[in-house]
C-alpha cells in the first residue's frame, strides 16, 4: 500500500487528457443543488446546508471533501437563488470552488399547483492547487512533480433542468462547461488533470405505506464520458415525519460503448447506510457510512459523511411533498 496515492496522482499528472472526478457525496438526495443548479429554491424557504466527507479512512492522502450551500426563493417563488462553496482534497492536490446559481421556476399545471419545471444556470470560479512538497517520489527526482506550490484559477459554469410535484421529481444537469477549455490554454495544465463535464440524471418519488411510514426510492446516473458510468440506487423510509432510514448501492454500469476503457476495470461497488433526523423543525442532521465491496474493502476503514441542514422560517409542508426532504 506504500505510496498508493502518490502513484495515482503521478499517473494523473502525466496524462492530461484524463478526466477529473467531481467530489462525491452520498447524501446528495437531501439537497440537489450540489449536482443541479435548477434545484435552487426547491424547498421554497431559506435553506443552509453543509457536508463533510472523509473517504477511505486508513489510507494516507485519501479524499476529504466539504461543502456549504445556501438557497432561497425570490419573485414569489418563480426564481431560485443559491450560492455554494466546496473543497476537495486528495493527497497534495486541493480544489476550491465557488458557484452562484439562478433557477427560473415555471408553473406547468393549472390543476397541480405543486408542479414546477425549473431551468438553472450556475457560474463560478475553480482554483486547483498542488503542493509538490507533499509528494514522496519512489525513484528520487521526477520532473513531473512541481517544485513548491502551483495554482490554477479558472472560470466555470454548470446548467440543469429540474421537474417536481408533490409525488415525484426528475432532473438532468451538466457541470465543468468552461473550465476544461480554459485549462487547455493555461501553462498549468501540465500539473492538473483536465476537468471534464459530468452529466447527472436523477429521479425519485414518494410512496405512502401508512400514516406514519413513507417510502422514497430514487436513483442517480453519473457519467463523464471518460470513465465508467456510475449508478446509485437508493431507498429510504420516512418514519413519523421525523426520521429517515435507508441506504444506497453504488456500482458501474455500461450504458454505451466505451471501448477505450480497460476491460478488466473493477466496478468499484459500494454499499451505503444512512440516517437523517430532524433534531428540531428547523435543524436536520445526517450521517452516512460507505463500505467498498471491491479491492479497497480489505485496506480501507470505509467512508464517513455527515450533513447539517438548517431552515429559516420553515412552512408546514404537505406530507407527500419532496420539499420536506
Amino acid at each position: 500500500m506504500k505510496n498508493i496515492l502518490t502513484t495515482v496522482l503521478l499517473s494523473a499528472l502525466g496524462a492530461t487528457a484524463m478526466a477529473q472526478q467531481d467530489a462525491q457525496y452520498s447524501q446528495y438526495m437531501f439537497n440537489g443543488v450540489y449536482i443541479n443548479p435548477a434545484y435552487a429554491g426547491y424547498r421554497e424557504e431559506l435553506n443552509l446546508h453543509s457536508f463533510y466527507r472523509n473517504q477511505w479512512t486508513g489510507i494516507k492522502g485519501a479524499p476529504k471533501s466539504a461543502s456549504l450551500a445556501v438557497d432561497a426563493i425570490a419573485n414569489e417563488g418563480n426564481v431560485g437563488l443559491a450560492f455554494q462553496l466546496a473543497s476537495d482534497k486528495l493527497g497534495p492536490q486541493n480544489t476550491l470552488a465557488g458557484y452562484a446559481s439562478y433557477a427560473y421556476r415555471l408553473k406547468v399545471s393549472s390543476s397541480d399547483p405543486s408542479a414546477r419545471l425549473a431551468f438553472g444556470l450556475g457560474v463560478g470560479v475553480v482554483q486547483n492547487t498542488i503542493d509538490g512538497n507533499l509528494f514522496e517520489p519512489i525513484d528520487g527526482y521526477d520532473g513531473r512533480i512541481p517544485v513548491g506550490i502551483e495554482r490554477s484559477i479558472l472560470p466555470d459554469a454548470r446548467t440543469g433542468v429540474f421537474f417536481s410535484n408533490d409525488r415525484w421529481y426528475a432532473g438532468f444537469s451538466v457541470d465543468n462547461l468552461i473550465a476544461q477549455y480554459m485549462a487547455k490554454k493555461s501553462r498549468e495544465i501540465v500539473f492538473f488533470p483536465v476537468q471534464k463535464p459530468h452529466y447527472y440524471l436523477t429521479a425519485g418519488m414518494m410512496v405512502p405505506l401508512s400514516e406514519q411510514v413513507q417510502l422514497k426510492p430514487s436513483f442517480l446516473l453519473k457519467d463523464d464520458r471518460g470513465g465508467p458510468t456510475s449508478l446509485d440506487v437508493n431507498a429510504f423510509v420516512l418514519l413519523a415525519d421525523r426520521v429517515w432510514l435507508g441506504g444506497s448501492y453504488r456500482t458501474a454500469v455500461r450504458l454505451y460503448d466505451k471501448s477505450y476503457l480497460q476491460r478488466e476495470l473493477s466496478k468499484r461497488n459500494a454499499i451505503v447506510g444512512m440516517v437523517e433526523f430532524f433534531a428540531t423543525p428547523q435543524l436536520r442532521l445526517g450521517y452516512a457510512y460507505d463500505q467498498a465491496t471491491g479491492s479497497l474493502s480489505g485496506t480501507s476503514g470505509g467512508t464517513h459523511e455527515i450533513s447539517v441542514g438548517f431552515y429559516i422560517k420553515p412552512k408546514k409542508v404537505r406530507m407527500m411533498s419532496q420539499r420536506y426532504f
